[in-house]
């Protein structure tokens, strides 16, 4: 998870080289730039420099290339820096007040006709007020910004059409998230390089956009879920049409910049992806036709597709092992080269569990979803009378989802003899837009019944311990945990990593992006107060009756330290069992591999303590307050 293991984004393409990223856990978890060489692979951004920017505090698309030369925003001072491909040092072009990271880049794109880059653009300089959020452009060799559109709390997606003459892209305000509704505006560029009266495309309150983009004729193409699921449009000029309706998922959240899941290939066609049952599925799409036509890769997930010459170059997943970048020929589906791998050292197959997709029954005679991890472990076989521990996961979000792709954390947990259930529970995507609904109004309720439900239905197929039940999660998936743990009985362990105590606290302190998340999840805030009151663990703190890991970054911005402390306070003064780990210089999330390691071996000393059993190895020990021992 850590020594070997690197995370990977892209591709991009440069003069003809292949180019990606690399999340770095042994470095600190840096992401560097680098680059496919006749020898090898070969660093570009040079130590010092970490690719990364914190536009609404998820970041992404944080680099660009062009003519020689890539344009990337470094995450210690969140400048705009321009660095040579072919040698040289990188050089800052954005306006120097960035270096306290007060102005913030993302999502660039360049305007090549008018020598200058476009970038969603976030201004902190006015510390006593809400970020300011808008789309700039500035020249490529530095100099000042030109606001090109503003007003609205929110933008991504700047894309501009392959003459050059007008540009698109997303927008919307509070309280919305862009998955409950945005805008899709189109405006031409003028000859001083400013933008006419913009057009408004599609997109409501009420209806999601994702990932506008021209087809080589200029035809522009986008997905919408008008229809209840998130499929491909296009714009004929007058009105928008479906391209090939179907009850899947084309689309995601726009949690992070940069996100895809199609790419138009010719006038006739596009190659995309589509969710279904924990799964994403490589396809042809006819755009004239309608016609999908799967593509037979044995992968299962798909980042960045790049096609050039009937080649696919995309990061792809698998169930049974980790990411890789390839190349896979469009016509048969045939991998043709792997570029690289985010695990340097071969995986033995024989101890990855690979997931079950399971529907579930749940609240009011609905069915909720997920993937079960059975434990596994050649060396290794549970006694005849014992049913193994099973640990819960809740995602984060709480609107996302997960997937079957081959995932080192959860096979930490089924190599040492747990089962998972990895949970999409109602309000996560990938089920269409009625299922994501479900969480409107409910978040604290619903996520709560489908993971106890989830443990409920598997204990009920005689496959896991009731008695060794556990609960996990990370963010929002940590807010389930603790909800799950102050408000029901079904579990007798759980671990919180950086989850949510005080949803007010949340509403109040939390970052410009989410601020008004939660009027749509829980209420309106402050009317809605009693329910958040109601909602919130730190106020219930009389339900927990099991023990409880909280692990913890020190300078997260989205969830504050002082949540974990507040629960952490509570479990000491029931005398509860409890571990309460703070670590310095990591934000939302952990990105360090010392950190990392800390956080997995804990928890399963953790674990091992509370289940009673003695872990295999010698996992670092965390201290357990109230443990009795």
């Amino acid at each position: 998870m850590t020594a070997d293991s690197v995370h990977l984004g892209g591709p991009s393409f440069e003069s003809g080289e292949i180019f990606w990223t690399e999340g770095r856990p042994t470095e600190g978890g840096r992401t560097v730039l680098v680059r496919q060489t006749p020898s090898g692979t070969q660093d570009v951004t040079p130590a010092g420099f970490n690719i990364r920017n914190r536009v609404h505090e998820y970041g992404g698309a944080a680099s660009v290339m062009h003519d020689g030369a890539v344009y990337f925003q470094n995450d210690s001072d969140q400048h705009i820096y321009r660095q040579s491909l072919a040698e040289g040092e990188p050089q800052p072009v954005s306006p120097s007040i960035s270096q306290k990271a007060e102005l913030r880049f993302a999502n660039g794109v360049i305007d090549e006709p008018r020598g200058r880059g476009i970038w969603v653009h976030e201004d902190h300089t006015d510390a006593n007020s809400e970020a300011v959020n808008s789309i700039v452009a500035m020249p490529l060799d530095g100099g000042g910004l030109t606001t090109l559109v503003s007003g609205n709390d929110f933008y991504s997606a700047p894309t501009l059409s392959p003459d050059g003459k007008s540009m698109v892209w997303l927008t919307w305000n509070h309280p919305n998230m862009p998955w409950d509704g945005c805008e899709l505006w189109l405006a031409q560029f003028e000859d001083d390089g400013s933008l006419s009266e913009p057009v408004l495309i599609a997109g409501t309150t009420e209806e999601s956009i994702f990932q506008p983009q021209f087809s080589p004729d200029g035809t522009l193409y986008f997905v919408s879920d008008r229809s209840g699921w998130w499929n491909l449009h296009r714009y004929n000029g007058e009105s928008v049409e479906p391209v090939a309706p179907m009850e899947a998922e084309f689309g995601k959240c726009y949690w992070a910049f940069g996100m895809s899941t199609y790419t138009i290939t010719s006038d006739a066609e596009a190659i995309g992806q589509y969710f279904i049952e924990g799964r994403w599925q490589l396809a042809r799409i006819g755009l004239s036709s309608g016609v999908v036509t799967d593509i037979p890769t044995g992968f299962i997930g798909f980042g960045g597709l790049h096609i050039e010459d009937g080649v696919i170059t995309t990061v792809a997943s698998a169930v049974d092992g980790p990411n890789a970048l390839v190349r896979i020929d469009v016509a048969t589906g045939e991998t043709l080269e792997t570029l690289a791998s985010s695990v340097s050292s071969a995986v033995d197959k024989s101890y990855v569990s690979v997931p079950e997709h399971v529907d579930f029954p749940t609240e009011n005679g609905l069915t909720a979803h997920g993937l079960y991890y059975a434990p596994t472990n050649p060396e290794c076989v549970g006694p005849d009378d014992e049913l193994p521990p099973l640990i819960v996961v809740s995602h984060g979000g709480p609107t996302g989802s997960t997937d079957a792709g081959f995932d080192m954390r959860l096979q930490y947990w089924t190599s040492r003899g747990f089962a998972v259930i990895d949970v999409n529970y109602g309000g996560s995507t990938g089920y269409g837009r009625a299922y994501r609904e479900r969480l409107t109004d409910n978040w604290g309720i619903v996520d709560i019944d489908d993971c106890c439900n989830a443990a409920k239905h598997l204990v009920g197929q005689g496959l896991v311990d009731p008695d060794r039940l556990a609960i996990r999660g990370g963010s929002a998936g940590g807010y389930t945990t603790l909800s799950a743990l102050a408000f029901r009985d079904t579990f007798s362990a759980g671990t919180s990593l950086y989850g949510i105590s005080d949803l007010e606290a949340m509403a109040k302190e939390t970052h410009k992006f989410e601020s008004r998340y939660l009027d749509g999840l829980v209420g309106d805030y402050p009317e809605a107060m009693d329910i958040y009151l109601e909602r919130s663990a730190i106020h219930h703190t009389d339900g927990f009756n099991c023990p409880i890991a909280l692990l913890q970054g020190l300078e997260d911005k989205i969830v504050p330290p002082n949540q974990a402390q507040m629960i952490a306070d509570a479990l000491n003064a029931k005398g509860l069992p409890y571990a309460h780990v703070e670590f310095e210089g990591e934000q939302h999330g952990f990105r360090r591999a010392e950190n990392i390691i800390t956080a997995f071996e804990g928890e399963l000393y953790f674990y091992g303590k509370i289940f009673g059993f003695e872990p295999a190895g010698d996992p670092q020990k965390i201290t357990i307050h109230n443990l009795g021992e």
